[in-house]
């Protein structure tokens, strides 16, 4: 038996109520999604199992599964890779022969790696992680408020309402956006940030960041992040503003990282989904951008 969830609830949209202002001629597919301990889970079946949950999270470099599926989903396997996270480094086992089906919509990513960390979990909470690959197979639209996502052929896909549209850079496979960010009290100060809707916190922003423009005097709390490679040391706070081109997040929560990053060189840190899911948000990796609509 392949995961814990039962019932994948899909709906084809050719004859669904619209959640964003789209004109797609082509099929799509809209199927629920849920929040569980701070993740965004959403369920695919894999060559014909069971339902499976999955977490969304842009800041993956590629997808994921639970090592207990590998022999069940008779995956091959093709070698290994290493991980990098915010606390240093894993070794996966890649394996290829995995085919998603979202309520008709396939996607085939041309390898898969397996975590030996995720099988020492003591709870399993999802059975693996959709990343960059899955969010350039598709347009994705989620509305973690209304529990749904809407995947969209990324050819003939066009738009038009009128969210705010925000140009994409990549640097490799993990999407960045300017953005500024409002500290109480003071100047408002611009930087690149990640996207990473599999932070479950509004802000996360690097030591050296943090360090110039000194953060720290703000909070005197102390905390953990845990990631792949362990744990960071972490000083929880608060800013006044977020903002995102016109749109503002007022009050969001920000993890000062007392050493190291939560994202790559010459970025200031991450925005997380703590500051995406007050918004419906279209990822649209083929033309570059990031599209948040107001709820």
């Amino acid at each position: 038996m392949l995961g814990f969830a039962t019932g994948l609830t899909v709906y084809v949209a050719a004859l669904a109520a619209a959640l964003a202002q789209t004109n797609a001629p082509s099929s799509f597919v809209e199927i629920s999604i849920k929040t569980r301990n701070g993740d965004l889970l959403v369920e695919a079946r894999i060559n014909h199992s069971e339902p499976l949950w999955f977490k969304l999270d842009t800041g993956f470099g590629i997808t994921t599964l639970n090592p207990s599926l590998v022999e069940p989903l008779r995956l091959a396997r093709v070698g290994k890779m290493t991980i990098v996270g915010i606390a240093g480094e894993e070794e996966a086992v890649t394996y290829r022969g995995a085919v998603f089906d979202f309520g008709g919509l396939s996607y085939e990513p041309r390898r898969v790696a397996v975590l030996p960390s995720e099988a020492r979990r003591r709870w399993r909470k999802r059975d693996g992680i959709l990343g960059a690959g899955f969010f350039r197979r598709f347009v994705v639209e989620i509305d973690a408020d209304k529990e749904r996502i809407r995947l969209f052929e990324p050819g003939p896909f066009t738009y038009t309402g009128g969210g705010e549209i925000l140009p994409l850079e990549f640097k490799q496979d993990t999407p960045i956006v300017e953005a500024t960010l409002m500290p109480p009290g003071a100047d408002p100060i611009q930087g690149r940030f990640e996207i990473d809707t599999g932070c479950d916190d509004c802000v996360c922003l690097g030591h050296d960041f943090v360090a110039a423009h000194r953060l720290l005097e703000s909070t005197n709390a102390s905390d953990t992040r845990r990631g792949i490679g362990g744990s960071a040391e972490i000083r929880p706070g608060l800013l006044a503003e977020l903002r995102l081109g016109k749109l503002v997040v007022k009050n969001p929560s920000a993890n000062f990282f007392v050493e190291g990053s939560p994202a790559g060189d010459g970025q200031a840190g991450h925005i997380g989904l703590g500051a995406l899911q007050r918004f419906r948000m279209i990822f649209d990796y083929s033309r570059r951008r990031l599209i948040l609509e107001k709820e």
